[in-house]
């Protein structure tokens, strides 16, 4: 297996995450159908998405997790901690993307510095 093939699946899956990101934001969080439908019908397993998912922004679960893993990343060695990392941007993005900037910017980063960091050994 080729050194550079989890990179190139990488790049192609974080593009398509922070899509995704931005589908649930735009399409389940702050698209005005549902919050009329949820209003009426609020067993319907959408808006209970929903419901949890504003939840987890609200109490910046998303945003924490990101960051722990980040720095949690920054300790492990060798490729526990770069799949460490991955984890980080797989939280680290949609909370960028949800309303907890602020917090998951320094996820994003720390993730990110820890990719790119060579292995030691």
């Amino acid at each position: 297996m080729s050194r550079r093939l989890p990179l190139i699946a990488l790049a192609l899956f974080l593009p398509l995450w922070l899509a995704a990101s931005y589908e649930v934001r735009y399409a389940l969080m702050e698209d005005a159908q549902w919050v009329g439908a949820c209003v009426e019908q609020a067993q319907v397993w959408q808006c209970q998405a929903r419901s949890v998912l504003g939840l987890l922004i609200h109490f910046r679960v998303i945003a924490w997790t990101a960051l722990g893993l980040a720095l949690l990343a920054q300790v492990v060695p060798a490729g526990a901690g770069w799949r460490v990392a991955v984890l980080a941007l797989v939280f680290g993005i949609p909370a960028l993307v949800l309303y907890s900037a602020s917090i998951a910017v320094f996820a994003v980063v720390l993730a990110g510095l820890r990719l790119v960091r060579p292995f030691r050994g």
